[in-house]
């Protein structure tokens, strides 16, 4: 059985978790973390500093050593909002794959969103029950920015990323210790303004369970039950101990934020479940839950230990395993953004669907002489679906336009990486062709241009077979022989002539890239 790894570089901490596939479920192996403060000087310069890129990288490498000793078969390393921001953060990039031959990979605020709903769901959370049933707010509040994400039936219906993370707040308003009343005022000034905007996209009217994740989280939810038992200043020793099961009130939260803003920097050390480094830029954390709190008119949050390292786990364990009861919800939560991204764009659904049929029924048949990765099904029918929604910008030109959109584009379940491979496929379907220099090409690795191309055209025969025919659709068969691919159409109510020229015009491509004769007859 397969051994993944995720590692999250934070804006506050570095985080490692490495599971093992048992059963078609992942068993927790290792787990480790590191406060770096990546995002500390990105949000004041917008430049990571030397020094936080030294600090985080010696925390890649004993990951890496923990890594290299379960011999873990992938690893999928991801940053979020510093990276997103810092003017810099390629030349990091750069230095973090020179020493550790990983490849840091950027995600957007939704997908992040994204990836934390499908982590805390494969937990606890998500287990059949009467939570389930109802409507659930997850609230991950990191180092840079907080994701709100509304759930319902274990599907997204929502989510939003607003800058509210703690040490992004704590650098721009609270410099001195402790917090001046001035620049607490102005923070909650600030994170009423961008709780304000999440308002108008979330609205958690029947929100049964609100579920609070990461480090900030977990503190308010220990201080909170500490503070009910004894009393605020004992030393703790920043020793975390197991976390509370219970609700945490929004009033609780209130109560503890308004006190440990009046403490200084070793007064909130001493608070039960904070600690050190956690007491740094836990003021500005516990003004955000519970200023979030309120203006949604939530009760309160439970903790939960999940997040986003166990989102990319469950992912891995999706696209690999079959089997698995994640690699259903993943397939279809991906493919349902997919559709939706088509229908921001306008494009019609009914002509798009028999193009992608026909895609993955010749990706099938002519299997042998493709010989793409199997993922590849997936791009192409996810390109068959988006290939038009260039002609939302404009009609002249719209497969440039296609290829920036999708590109360009939140589509969940698809990395940057994949976006780009799904957007390339999509571009090449009028009279260009794909080129090394071309800009659609320019962010994918040289050793999958070849893939492209056959990808290309076995989405160019697709579109071949339907000229506009929604209503009349037709039959086709392929069958390979040694020297030539024979495609037999069987004509519908009007005939197959548009359809054999359109097909008749791609056999010069298809004898390129595939090396095989194409011939087309009616059968």
């Amino acid at each position: 059985m397969p051994t993944f790894a995720a590692i999250d570089i934070g804006s506050n901490s570095c985080r490692l978790k490495i599971a093992k596939v048992v059963a078609h479920q992942l068993r927790t192996l290792h787990e480790d973390r590191e406060v770096t403060r990546l995002g500390a000087s990105v949000f004041e310069s917008g430049l990571v500093s030397p020094e936080a890129m030294a600090v985080t990288l010696r925390a890649l490498k004993r990951f890496q050593r923990a890594v290299q000793a379960h011999g873990v078969d992938q690893i999928r390393v991801v940053a979020t909002a510093a990276m997103r921001e810092a003017r810099n953060g390629a030349a990091f990039q750069a230095w973090v794959k020179a020493e550790t031959g990983w490849t840091m990979e950027i995600i957007s605020g939704l997908e992040e969103g994204r990836l934390i709903h499908r982590g805390v769901m494969g937990g606890e959370f998500g287990k059949p029950g009467p939570r389930v049933g109802g409507r659930i707010l997850l609230v991950d509040l990191g180092g840079g920015s907080c994701e709100i994400t509304l759930s319902e039936h274990k599907r997204i219906k929502e989510t939003i990323s607003v800058p509210l993370g703690a040490v992004r707040l704590t650098e721009e308003f609270l410099a001195e210790d402790p917090a001046p009343a001035e620049g607490l005022g102005r923070m909650r000034r600030w994170i009423g303004r961008e709780l304000r905007r999440a308002h108008r996209r979330i609205q958690p009217a029947g929100v049964g369970l609100v579920i609070g994740t990461s480090g900030t989280a977990a503190a308010l939810s220990e201080a909170c039950a500490g503070g009910s038992k004894t009393s605020w200043g004992k030393k703790s020793g920043g020793r975390r101990a197991s976390k509370p099961a219970g609700t945490v009130t929004t009033a609780a939260v209130r109560k503890l934020a308004k006190k440990i803003a009046k403490m200084s920097l070793p007064e909130r050390e001493a608070v039960q479940g904070i600690g050190p480094r956690r007491a740094e830029i836990i003021v500005a954390g516990a003004q955000v839950f519970a200023e979030l709190l309120e203006s949604f008119g939530l009760a309160g949050f439970r903790y939960s230990p999940l997040g986003l390292k166990d989102g990319i786990l469950a992912q891995m364990l999706a696209e690999r395993d079959a089997g698995a009861t994640a690699h259903r919800e993943f397939e279809h939560e991906r493919w349902e953004s997919v559709l939706a991204t088509a229908r921001r764009y306008e494009v019609d659904l009914k002509h798009a669907e028999p193009v992608r049929a026909h895609a993955a029924q010749l990706f099938r048949e002519l299997k042998a002489l493709h010989q793409l990765p199997a993922e590849y099904e997936s791009w192409l029918a996810a390109a068959a679906m988006l290939r038009d929604t260039g002609k939302f910008i404009n009609h002249q030109g719209h497969h440039r336009h296609t290829q920036y959109i999708v590109s360009s584009s939140e589509i969940y379940g698809y990395t940057q990486l994949q976006r780009t491979m799904v957007s390339a496929i999509a571009r090449y379907l009028g009279k260009s062709r794909p080129q090394p220099g071309d800009r659609a090409l320019r962010n994918i690795p040289s050793e999958e241009h070849r893939n492209v191309h056959r990808a290309v055209v076995l989405l160019r025969l697709a579109v071949a077979l339907n000229q506009d025919r929604a209503s009349d659709v037709l039959r086709v068969k392929a069958k390979v022989y040694p020297k030539r691919v024979y495609l037999e159409v069987k004509p519908g109510r009007t005939g197959a002539e548009l359809e054999l020229w359109s097909l008749r015009k791609e056999a010069g491509y298809f004898r390129e890239v595939i090396g095989r004769e194409l011939l087309a007859a009616l059968a």
